[in-house]
């Protein structure tokens, strides 16, 4: 029986068992409807036998039964429903209803629509003994087991693949040898050779796997909803490898479902997008959450005139009018990702238009390989992962220093996008490649997302949503927010986490990048400038871990949490991820900050540039893959076999830094250094200034000073941020001391990081005037500032 979790202090469950089926390509076909805040439609999902089965099958079907028993057992005991009537899948005609009860005493659940709702269970398993049907002598039914959650599924069936015209191409290699079966068998092997065609067939893959969503149906199948699983079986079938590989499910998501929100973009017009929710997009589609569920998708979405949908796609869409007041959006990826990766956003969205400079910019993309990738030029032809449309081996590709870029915003913030952040971004892409080389993915949208995103940023296949945050107070914090995202292409999507808990993997990559690609994007700047920028940051985060680790749960602070049985999964493939659903995690950057210091001290260890070098091998070795602590670890210290002497191993790694909580001890013997750095002592300097100022003042009382007898330097952001910091630790600053702080530094016009500490100095001392831009904050910034403004959460001093 499915085991009811609290959602407060528990982990979150992948229930998908991935080990005896595996997804491989998913066509979604919905419709947006703003007015009910529903996303409804169909989904076909195409398997292939998994690799535990295929592993055991050899030794006889009995060697896997029991891990089938074990499956069984798991599910939850609801009422029973049976379709009695066959309806044809390729009918236009969209019919619920046509359930009938199957149980003693059960009544018809469906609601004046005819449809079944999510919470009263439709047709499906209803018990262990139903589940299981022990039936053909004594063998039990295999249970597809998909993670689902807030989703009404109204109908499953099996596709009759073998319907579609011209599919005969691929049954060629069909061995049938079962009468009995011969059509079913012949049905999976048309899906499994159209799942393994060739990389360079990719076009005539999708081709297919489009005719084959379209297939009429050959069978309903039973299935039921849990609170976190759809589970679906058909009568009679007992291994993965004669369950159909094909299905389609109807469904659509609630209003409340956790995958997507609903809302008002800053215009004030509705939108609807994936906000990077804990439960990912199990919400918005069935699918099977599990990284190592690793897929393609193709997607039809219809909407409103008006609206623009953007999607995690290869492809920049344009949209198709169906009828009148209808458009039809289509993408598609050939790269397979896993599902928690899929991003929508529909919404009214404008695109910003490039100014000619950025337009020339664009079109002269191919450049000469860095020097400093020469020498990696024998991995260009070797790929480790399957085999698909790899851009690592497009030698234009290679040489694509900025790849085609779109902009888009409410169209109150089209202003700003071309004064903040239309040129940032080329600037930013080139910087990237020149770091790491070839771009992963084939072309990039960037949308400010509405005002209730609760984050900075959010990084997804060939789409970066940003917040309005970034926007105002000159290029920093846009740039740096940029570059974050930018280095999730190839930490955290192009290469992904085998194990979900180690989120260093992608979030302390990225954050260590960041730093990298906006010191290369302005060009301008010095080599002493860059080093000194990035030593003011390494304190500034350092401040910000040493706070975190006082205010937060020792476990929550362990960046591999699960140790020597992380990527282990159960014999089915499901498992957890460690304190997935715990509330206070979300507001927590521990994964962001070690993570960071990790890949920092490594750097400073073995020297900057050969550590660059270390990173562009493994992203060529392991691109299209997904990883684990170890694999960096020991593809780096294999690069630097000499500092094994020194006692660096991935051993002392572990033990340092990713198993245990608290402040890593080498972190601890390096915490004085920075304020060596020439930027923390100027800092340093003013600090010392306002603080005498506030003396001179109080001791004074009201008695007025000339405003020149003190001259305050001009400070960087992160510098600004570092001064608004150490005044927080005074206990009283005097209301004369403030206005001439904010009048001095126009801390209104700053970025979000500084305005968050001003907010934080104005309510700590009751500064009345500054209520306006606390009360500004609020409304426009505090949930993606460091998510910790004004003590509101309490994980956090």
């Amino acid at each position: 029986m499915e085991t009811q979790l609290d959602p407060m202090k528990d982990d979150l469950p992948l229930m998908a068992n991935t080990s005896y089926m595996l997804v491989k390509h998913y066509i979604l076909d919905l419709d947006v409807d703003f007015k009910s805040k529903v996303i409804e439609g169909v989904i076909v999902l195409f398997f292939e036998t998994g690799s535990r089965y295929r592993k055991t099958s050899s030794t006889g079907k009995e060697d896997c039964q029991s891990q089938f028993d074990e499956t069984c057992k798991m599910t939850a005991s609801e009422p029973c429903h049976i379709p009695v009537t066959n309806v044809s899948a390729c009918s236009s005609k969209k019919e619920y209803n046509d359930f009938a009860v199957c149980g003693k005493g059960e009544e018809d659940t469906s609601d004046k629509s005819g449809n079944h709702s999510n919470k009263e269970q439709a047709s499906g398993i209803s018990s262990s003994k139903d589940c299981c049907d022990i039936e053909n002598h004594g063998n039990k039914d295999f249970l597809l087991v998909l993670d689902c959650c807030d989703l009404s599924v109204l109908k499953v069936e099996e596709v009759d693949v073998a319907a579609v015209s011209g599919i005969e191409k691929f049954t060629r290699s069909a061995k049938l040898t079962d009468v009995s079966k011969e059509l079913e068998n012949l049905r999976n092997q048309i899906i499994h050779e159209l799942v393994t065609l060739p990389a360079d067939r990719w076009k005539e893959q999708l081709y297919y796997f489009t005719r084959c969503s379209q297939a009429p149906g050959c069978g309903e199948l039973q299935f039921t909803t849990g609170t976190w699983s759809l589970e679906i079986k058909k009568s009679g079938i007992q291994t993965p490898t004669d369950f159909p590989h094909a299905i389609r499910i109807w469904y659509k998501t609630k209003p409340e479902g956790r995958s997507v929100t609903w809302t008002t973009d800053q215009s004030g017009r509705p939108c609807v997008y994936t906000m990077g929710s804990p439960i990912n997009n199990r919400a918005l589609f069935p699918c099977q959450e599990p990284p190592v569920a690793l897929s393609t998708w193709q997607a039809s979405v219809r909407t409103a005139a008006g609206f623009v949908v953007l999607m995690s796609g290869e492809n920049s869409a344009e949209p198709v009018q169906l009828q009148e007041g209808i458009l039809s959006w289509y993408y598609y990826v050939t790269m397979p990702m896993p599902a928690s990766t899929f991003t929508i956003a529909v919404g009214c969205w404008q695109e910003v238009k490039k100014q000619s400079f950025t337009a020339a910019t664009q079109t002269n993309t191919e450049f000469s390989l860095p020097s400093s990738q020469a020498n990696f030029r024998w991995h260009e032809e070797i790929c480790g992962h399957v085999e698909y449309p790899c851009r690592f081996q497009n030698p234009a590709a290679r040489l694509q220093a900025v790849i085609p870029y779109r902009v888009f915003a409410p169209w109150c913030l089209v202003e700003h996008c071309e004064e903040r952040l239309l040129h940032l971004i080329p600037e930013c892409l080139s910087a990237a490649y020149t770091t790491l080389g070839t771009h992963p993915f084939s072309r990039l949208d960037v949308l400010i997302v509405p005002s209730n995103f609760s984050s900075l940023g959010m990084a997804s296949p060939h789409i970066i949503f940003l917040s309005q945050s970034v926007l105002p107070g000159g290029s920093h914090l846009c740039g740096t927010r940029l570059c974050h995202e930018i280095a999730h292409a190839w930490f955290g999507l192009a290469i992904g986490a085998r194990d979900w808990t180690e989120e260093w993997i992608s979030e302390g990559f990225a954050t260590f990048l960041e730093d990298i690609f906006w010191a290369r994007a302005q060009q301008q700047l010095s080599h002493d400038e860059v080093k000194g920028q990035q030593e003011l940051k390494a304190l500034l985060r350092w401040r910000r871990l040493r706070d975190e680790v006082q205010n937060s749960e020792e476990d929550l602070q362990v960046l591999r949490p699960k140790k020597e049985s992380t990527g282990e999964l159960s014999e089915s493939g499901a498992s957890v991820v460690k304190h997935g659903l715990k509330a206070e995690k979300i507001f927590m950057q521990v994964h962001y900050l070690k993570g960071y210091f990790l890949l920092r001290s490594l750097a400073r260890t073995i020297g900057e540039a050969s550590y660059l070098a270390s990173l562009r091998k493994f992203v060529h070795k392991f691109h299209g893959q997904l990883v684990l602590s170890q694999d960096f670890l020991c593809m780096l210290l294999e690069d630097i076999p000499e500092q094994k002497e020194s006692g660096l191993t991935v051993e002392s790694i572990f033990q340092n830094w990713l198993d245990t909580s608290g402040i890593p001890k080498p972190l601890l013997e390096e915490g004085e250094t920075w304020k060596e750095c020439q930027l923390v002592q100027q800092v340093s300097g003013e600090v010392t200034k306002w603080i005498q100022t506030n003396q001179r003042i109080r001791k004074s009382g009201k008695k007025k000073r000339k405003r020149d007898e003190v001259i305050f330097q001009k400070l960087l952001p992160d510098q600004l941020v570092l001064l608004l910091e150490s005044l927080l630790e005074e206990k009283t600053l005097c209301p004369r001391i403030l206005q001439c702080l904010e009048k001095t530094y126009q801390l209104q016009e700053q970025d979000a990081e500084v305005r968050h500490r001003w907010c934080e100095l104005v309510v700590k001392h009751k500064y009345v005037p500054g209520y306006g831009d606390v009360e500004k904050f609020l409304r426009e910034d505090q949930e993606r500032s460091q998510r910790n403004s004004f003590n509101i959460s309490p994980t956090k001093p």
